[in-house]
């Protein structure tokens, strides 16, 4: 009978432990069998999976590939026993979403009254800001992180990503002459974040290179929704994720500019929990719903 998964465990607890000795006591086994087990596994890839000595077992490079694939697809198998099992446990209790200020209130928000609708039992605490949270320190369940993830104390299930584009209002527009260039922007009013650096810089493609314009403007704010109001009222130029103006710009209230020299750089959507061994029922149901939903809305909008 093929025992791969079992024999993935056996070399993923000694790599957890460092070494043979420590993984047969946690296993229950004999230190004998788990090398046994371990050869049998590097027998069968054809590779060396650790640099053995006397006093201490290192991974190669193959071992450390193969030892993220086998992490990845032992929490799969814990992650599928762990669904059935939880499928009989009632949803319920306090969770506790954050989401960017444009995403919260364009995307989530309209969904949480269905939410609540399938799941009675479960209070929602929801919070709005354009300030990166720490889900742990913050104690925030689940969070919509905009942009790229570094931290591997949460895990993530991706929804969509959004590329950025550069819009005006047509109100605006009808008393300046539009840009037809990245140049041009410098005799524009760029509005601008004012959390960034004070040195703020658009990227362009321009004749097949990726250049960087410096803007300014009139008008900061700390949310990306602010910035929308701001650019719909007429008050400048923004630059800001398809996602959030993607409606804007079908009904003819705000205007892409400068598409042609769009750099093409995207913002991935993603929906970020603890990396914990057990997922409470309630954060689990609200991560399928969302993703279940926002996915195909995303999609619909140009951001899958």
């Amino acid at each position: 009978m093929d025992n791969r998964s079992g024999e993935m465990q056996v070399f993923a607890k000694v790599v957890e432990t460092g070494g043979f000795s420590a993984a047969a006591e946690l296993l229950n086994m004999t230190p004998s069998a788990v090398s046994k087990l371990v050869s049998r596994t590097e027998a069968r890839l054809g590779v060396q999976l650790f640099k053995r000595s006397t006093r201490s077992v290192t991974l190669t490079a193959e071992g450390r590939e193969f030892y993220a694939s086998c992490a990845r697809i032992l929490q799969d198998i814990e992650d599928a026993e762990l669904s059935v099992t939880q499928g009989f446990a009632q949803v319920r209790g306090l969770l506790r979403v954050n989401a960017s200020l444009p995403f919260g209130q364009h995307y989530l928000v309209p969904l949480l009254k269905d939410f609540k609708t399938l799941y009675p039992d479960v209070r929602i605490d929801i919070s709005l800001t354009d300030s990166k949270v720490e889900l742990q320190r913050d104690e925030v369940d689940v969070a919509i992180r905009m942009g790229p993830l570094h931290d591997a104390t949460f895990r993530a299930r991706r929804l969509g990503k959004s590329r950025k584009v550069v819009v005006a209002a047509p109100s605006y527009l009808a008393s300046v002459e539009a840009p037809q260039t990245p140049a041009d922007l410098e005799r524009h009013n760029c509005l601008n974040f004012n959390f960034r650096r004070s040195l703020d810089e658009w990227p362009f493609m321009v004749d097949g290179k990726l250049v960087h314009r410096e803007v300014d403007g009139e008008v900061r704010t700390n949310n990306g929704e602010t910035m929308r109001q701001l650019t719909l009222q007429g008050l400048g130029i923004s630059r800001l994720g398809m996602f959030h103006v993607f409606d804007d710009i079908q009904r003819g209230d705000l205007v892409e500019l400068l598409p042609q020299f769009n750099a093409g750089d995207v913002e991935e959507i993603s929906i970020i929990y603890l990396n914990q061994k057990h997922i409470p029922p309630r954060i689990r149901a609200f991560i399928d719903f969302v993703d279940e939903r926002l996915s195909a809305i995303l999609a619909l909008k140009g951001c899958a």
